[in-house]
């Protein structure tokens, strides 16, 4: 699909672009890239603080709606856009499930295969993929039932669910058989099942590591956070360390889902991500969550889509849904391993008024 003439250049447009969500991250990466790109912003509701960082907004329904694709497809068709960037999971699962339609009505769509973002955000299927791949991980125990945590094999550990979280809704650090107990009941009492998985590592040894290859599968590049965990905003829970492992720290933490910190390509963690992330056959971006305990890394968690800290990385001069773009839709050649800076990356957070009736928010 070919775009108007326009002094801004490609047409991208951006779902689930409010919220402080990966949608705004992925328009902030564009609005800090050389290139001028048009961007249309999308979201499900007016109310929208993302709206506005728009050249163009569009509201869209739900992922889960009948109709979604189809006016996504419009809309697309209206702005004349070329690239679709899905700024939600639920929206990233529903356009990578239908790509061949996305394809066919000539747009961009970077974003990995069904397969892999199925393994890959089921994190009892990941751990078991990880376990063949030989890959170092936390022990783990599937629990569908309280019974299932009578015989844990480790304390700490980290209670949290399989699927469809983010920004580590209902997790809990659990120290003893006491807690486990109990926090189970809650657990299954609101969900099928849930993941009991050993809390490894330091707090401040925790990483957040992008992996880019182009949509052919070529190795493009690899960065890392090591992440200010013990900040508010980078922090979710905190609590003293019970158990008598000294090696953990006096404090337990689990971090949020705003990340901020040392940025930079840190070889000890991006080399092993790299081959990871090869193995698992990703195509697009890739983002892995670990902990690197005595040299080795301990892999919790992988996200196979754009990461939260897309406009940190970008900022840094690793901009990943422009290098793509750039690749696959301007015909540049894109050098692997392109240089960026290295330093410390933090974050605030910022207010918009919205009046009634005001489809744009005022910042």
């Amino acid at each position: 699909m070919s775009s108007p003439s326009s002094p801004k250049g490609p047409c991208v447009l951006v779902t689930g672009t409010g919220g402080g969500g990966l949608g705004e991250q992925l328009v902030k990466a564009l609005r800090l890239a050389a290139t001028p790109y048009r961007v249309v912003a999308a979201d499900i509701t007016p109310l929208s603080t993302g709206l506005a960082r728009g050249d163009e907004h569009v509201i869209l329904p739900p992922a889960g709606a009948d109709d979604y694709l189809e006016a996504l497809l419009a809309a697309c068709r209206r702005h004349g856009a070329e690239v679709v960037l899905p700024g939600s999971e639920a929206e990233l699962k529903v356009l990578s499930a239908r790509r061949a339609e996305v394809a066919a009505a000539g747009l961009f769509l970077p974003v990995n295969a069904s397969s892999v973002i199925e393994r890959c955000m089921d994190k009892l299927a990941l751990s078991r993929a990880l376990d063949e791949l030989g890959v170092k991980g936390p022990r783990y125990v599937r629990v569908t039932s309280p019974d299932d945590v009578r015989d844990l094999p480790v304390f700490p550990m980290v209670f949290k669910p399989s699927t469809g979280t983010g920004g580590s809704a209902d997790t809990f650090i659990v120290q003893t058989p006491a807690e486990a107990r109990t926090i189970a009941e809650y657990l299954c009492a609101i969900r099928p099942e849930f993941i009991a998985q050993e809390y490894v590592g330091r707090y401040d040894r925790e990483y957040t590591v992008g992996v880019l290859s182009d949509m052919d599968g070529n190795f493009l590049n690899s960065i890392a956070l090591r992440r200010h965990t013990w900040t508010s905003l980078g922090c979710r829970m905190r609590v003293p360390n019970r158990t008598g492992r000294a090696e953990l720290g006096e404090t337990l933490v689990i971090s949020s889902g705003i990340s901020q910190g040392d940025i930079g390509p840190f070889p000890e963690v991006c080399g092993p991500c790299e081959k990871i992330a090869a193995a698992l056959g990703s195509r697009g971006p890739c983002n892995i969550q670990l902990r690197l305990v005595d040299g080795e890394i301990y892999l919790f968690e992988i996200n196979p889509r754009f990461s939260g800290t897309t406009s940190l990385r970008a900022l840094a001069g690793f901009n990943e849904p422009d290098v793509l773009i750039r690749k696959h839709v301007l015909g540049e050649a894109v050098e692997p391993r392109f240089p960026y800076e290295s330093g410390v990356i933090m974050r605030r957070l910022e207010e918009s008024l919205v009046a009634p009736g005001q489809t744009q928010p005022k910042e």
